[in-house]
C-alpha cells in the first residue's frame, strides 16, 4: 500500500495533469485502469447511486464505504483516492474512518467541512461547521493515519454559502494545519481556479462532476492553469446508467435480443476483464499441487 501512496504523491507532483475518473464499483475501477488512467477516485455520489439507487444525501455509513472502497482497491493496481465525507461524526469517528480507509488500502482521502450527515456538494441544503470544528476534524485525521504517505485532503463547501473569500481563507487554515491539499468545492470557473491556485498553497484538485451540470472548463485549460489533478467522480456512473437504460428500453420495445447484442461487451472481452483465465490457471495449479502432495504421501514407506 505504501508504494501505491507514494506513487499517488509522485503523480500529483508530476508535470502532467492527473486525470482521475470515478469508479462506482470494482468492475468500473478495472475498466478505468484498463483504459490507461494512472489513478482513480471513488466517492459518495457514485456509491450511493450504485449501492442504494439513491441520490447522495449522506445515507451510507463509514463501514459501508470502507467495504466498498476495499473492493475497489483490491480490483486494481493503480492508486485509489476516496471521499471520507465529514469523517462520519465527531473526532473519534474521524479517527475510525481514517484507520478503516487506510486499512482498505486507499492511497488518499479527503474530508469536508459540511455538517454530518454529508450530502453531495452540488445539491441544495448544505450547511457547514465552523472553521474551528473542521480544524479539529482535520487534526484528528492527520494524527490517525499510521502511514504518513497516506494523502489527506480537505474540502470546504462554504463557497456557495459564504462566498469565495471565506472559502479561500478556510483552505489556507487547512493547509496551515498540515493538510496535503485544500480546495473550495464549487470553484469551477477558470478565474476562480486561478485565484485559488495563487492564494492556497499546495496542489489544486479540480472537479468535473455530472452533478454540476455543464462544465465551464475542460481538461486542457485546467492543465494550463496549473491544476495538479482533476476528478471526474460520476463519469462512469452516468455512462453505465445511460448504457444500461438504452439497452433495456430497446429490448423492451423491440422484443428482440438481436437488437441490442452489438451494444454488449463481447464474452471474451468480459472474461479477459474479470480475469477468468488467471483464475482458472490458479485453481488448476492448486489442484495439481494438492494431488502431488497426496501422491507423495502414498508413496512413503509405512
Amino acid at each position: 500500500m505504501t508504494n501505491s501512496r507514494q506513487r499517488f504523491r509522485s503523480l500529483i507532483e508530476g508535470e502532467a495533469l492527473l486525470v482521475m475518473p470515478g469508479a462506482y464499483d470494482a468492475l468500473s475501477a478495472r475498466l478505468i485502469e484498463r483504459a490507461g488512467f494512472q489513478a482513480l477516485v471513488a466517492g459518495g455520489y457514485a456509491a450511493a447511486g450504485a449501492l442504494l439507487g439513491q441520490a447522495d444525501q449522506g445515507q451510507s455509513n463509514m463501514r459501508d464505504y470502507a467495504d466498498h472502497y476495499a473492493r475497489i482497491v483490491a480490483a486494481v493496481d493503480i492508486p485509489v483516492y476516496v471521499d471520507a465525507d465529514t469523517g462520519f461524526g465527531g473526532v473519534h469517528n474521524v479517527v475510525q474512518a481514517v484507520r478503516a480507509f487506510e486499512a482498505a488500502g486507499v492511497a488518499g482521502l479527503f474530508i469536508s467541512d459540511q455538517v454530518f450527515p454529508n450530502r453531495c456538494g452540488y445539491l441544495p441544503g448544505k450547511q457547514v461547521v465552523t472553521a474551528e470544528q473542521m480544524l479539529a476534524r482535520l487534526n484528528a485525521a492527520l494524527d490517525a493515519r499510521r502511514d504518513t504517505s497516506l494523502f489527506i485532503g480537505a474540502r470546504t463547501d462554504s463557497l456557495s454559502l459564504d462566498g469565495i473569500d471565506a472559502a479561500i481563507e478556510r483552505c489556507q487554515c487547512f493547509m496551515d494545519a498540515g493538510a496535503d491539499m485544500a480546495k473550495p468545492q464549487g470553484a469551477d470557473r477558470a478565474e476562480e481556479i486561478a485565484r485559488v491556485i495563487r492564494e492556497v498553497p499546495g496542489p489544486h484538485f479540480a472537479t468535473l462532476s455530472q452533478a454540476a451540470g455543464d462544465h465551464p472548463t475542460g481538461l486542457a485549460p485546467l492543465q494550463a492553469l496549473g491544476v495538479a489533478a482533476v476528478t471526474l467522480p460520476s463519469l462512469a456512473l452516468f455512462a453505465a446508467a445511460e448504457g444500461v437504460r438504452q439497452v433495456l428500453e430497446t429490448l423492451h420495445s423491440s422484443g428482440d435480443l438481436g437488437a441490442v447484442t452489438n451494444r454488449l461487451m463481447p464474452l471474451d472481452t468480459y472474461y479477459d476483464l474479470v480475469g477468468l483465465r488467471a483464475q482458472t490457471a490458479r485453481e488448476e495449479a492448486y489442484d495439481v499441487a494438492a494431488r502431488r502432495i497426496m501422491e507423495a504421501r502414498r508413496g512413503r514407506p509405512g
